[in-house]
This record gives C-alpha cells, sequence and structure tokens, in this order.
C-alpha cells in the first residue's frame, strides 16, 4: 500500500490539482474516489472530521484541501524518514 493515500470526487477541481501536482513529481499515490466507496468516504471522514475533498494522507497525517505548502514539507518528512 502506498504511503500516500488521496481522497477524491472526480468533480472536484482541486482533487484534479492536488493529483497533477503530485503526477509531476513524480510520487506515487493511492486514488480514492470517495463518491463510490461509501466505506472509504466514512473512514476519510473519521480520519480527519472534514468531509470536504481533496484530502491528502501521507504517513498518517491528513491534510485536508490543496494547501501546498503543508503537502510539500510532509513530502520532505517522508523522504527524511
Amino acid at each position: 500500500m502506498s504511503e500516500i493515500t488521496v481522497y477524491s470526487t472526480p468533480m472536484c477541481p482541486w482533487c484534479n490539482v492536488l493529483k497533477d501536482f503530485l503526477k509531476e513529481k513524480n510520487i506515487e499515490f493511492e486514488d480514492i474516489d470517495v463518491s463510490k466507496d461509501q466505506e472509504k468516504a466514512k473512514e476519510m471522514i473519521e480520519k480527519s472530521g472534514q468531509m470536504g475533498v481533496p484530502q491528502i494522507e501521507i504517513n498518517g497525517k491528513i491534510i485536508v484541501g490543496f494547501d501546498k505548502p503543508a503537502i510539500e514539507k510532509e513530502l520532505e518528512n517522508l523522504k527524511s524518514d
């Protein structure tokens, strides 16, 4: 399983921005479509307390929205582990 999980929906423009950002950096991630997987949607809400997408989980840390500085910081932390 990937250390990075993206919770997204097909109609979410920021979800696509987030996934494109990761792809540009050649970062592998698991993409979960929470509009089709209700169990994963429930899991996402339990982890973050938020219903909005995108959400990204990097090595156990949840970031809600496309918060580029926070995402870059966690990606750096992931590299140094």
